[in-house]
């Protein structure tokens, strides 16, 4: 069924250069492919990105197609590394409430909207669509800082509504990812958690995790704090493909062990897992991670929700394109012939018995390296509310 969408076409001479080029770009007549980046289809490779595309969100009344008008004037652009532009929020409130039957958590936040790391299969790229944003490059390139994060928190830690339960950071976009070494915004919640002792979760894939080991630390020691580490694979060369911007596997594997020997408890997160790509290495994976001194595991099975389909097919036939097809077909066989499974209870772990075999590999291996041995429950008893005039009380 064809798109209801206006369409409005460009000449075959470049891209939509005030999306993809936010500086003016450069332009020059290439010698050849190799020099100029070129994607086997012609397109351009983006040098430190993810995905190649940047696709019009779901929710947009037009979209643009390129097409050779037949003047014989196709240019080449250069290949240049595109800028991070970085926008402010002040949010109106931080804690987002959850009730899906299928994850571990009911309260979370996300410090920022968009995510540098640029993995191409990224389940949270949809989400930029709400923001009249591409899923595509946009949502590497084109992110939002939720600069009064740690008042806002502040603040709803503070009202008698709120009930102390155990808050997940890190589950749509990266609370670690590289913007945060400028904005801090995920270092002023943990001081915020930290001085009314609430409970957090993290899930990262980058090393800056143990900057903050000095309230980790802490935190870890009255039962407050656990991390996940998130590794795809241990092949520093395929990691680079998935993942352009986030810590390489070993450093993560690194990150594990020093927040180990800090006494933060650690743990791995073999997500996602791609067919063909990524599957094999789950034993080696945890078993890195165990020897490293995390002490609980979890996996997710590749998910491709609304656009992120369209953008990992493209990446997928671009870089792998003699598994392209085998990948695509295993997907789908563990995912009730659909690209996408949103179904409660099978979208993390998928269906069918090449799922089961997963499960099972995961589970054979968890008791092998002695992992998720006893369920990890952070205490909330320690609780303090926040004064809602902003003082504490003298006697807490």
């Amino acid at each position: 069924m064809e798109s209801s969408r206006r369409k409005s076409f460009v000449r075959n001479d470049g891209l939509d250069r005030n999306r993809y080029y936010q500086d003016g770009g450069l332009y020059k007549e290439a010698a050849g492919e190799q020099q100029a980046g070129l994607r086997p289809d012609g397109r351009q490779r983006h040098k430190g990105r993810g995905t190649g595309i940047n696709p019009e969100g779901r929710f947009e009344q037009t979209e643009r197609q390129r097409v050779d008008d037949g003047w014989a004037t196709v240019r080449v652009e250069e290949r240049v590394a595109l800028k991070t532009q970085t926008s402010v929020e002040h949010a109106n409130s931080i804690i987002t409430r959850n009730r899906s039957p299928d994850v571990p958590f009911n309260y979370s936040i996300n410090p920022y909207r968009g995510c540098e790391h640029g993995c191409t299969y990224c389940f949270a790229r949809p989400t930029h669509a709400y923001l009249n944003l591409s899923p595509g490059l946009d949502f590497e390139t084109r992110l939002i800082a939720k600069v009064n994060a740690a008042q806002c928190l502040e603040r709803e830690l503070s009202s008698p509504r709120y009930v102390c339960e155990t808050i997940a950071m890190g589950t749509n976009t990266d609370p670690y990812q590289p913007i945060e070494r400028k904005y801090g915004i995920t270092r002023s919640l943990l001081e915020v958690a930290a001085r009314y002792n609430q409970p957090i979760g993290i899930v990262t894939k980058n090393a800056l995790v143990e900057r903050d080991l000095d309230l980790l630390a802490p935190m870890a020691k009255r039962g407050l704090v656990a991390v996940h580490v998130s590794v795809t694979t241990l092949d520093h060369r395929l990691a680079r493909r998935m993942e352009p911007r986030a810590s390489a596997p070993s450093r993560r594997i690194e990150a594990i062990r020093r927040l180990s020997d800090a006494g933060v408890p650690v743990g791995v997160m073999f997500a996602p897992v791609i067919p063909f790509l990524t599957d094999s290495a789950l034993e080696s994976v945890l078993e890195a991670a165990a020897h490293a001194g995390a002490t609980q595991a979890g996996y997710i099975l590749l998910r491709l929700p609304y656009e992120v389909k369209h953008l990992f097919r493209d990446w997928l036939e671009d870089r792998f394109p003699l598994k392209a097809a085998h990948v695509m077909s295993r997907v789908h066989a563990m995912r009730d012939g659909r690209d996408n499974d949103p179904g409660f209870g099978s979208r993390m772990v998928g269906r069918g018995e090449f799922a089961e075999l997963l499960g099972k590999r995961f589970r054979i291996a968890c008791r092998r390296f002695g992992l998720n041995l006893n369920q990890r429950v952070l205490d909330t008893s320690q609780f303090r509310r926040p004064e809602r005039s902003g003082q504490m009380d003298l006697f807490q």
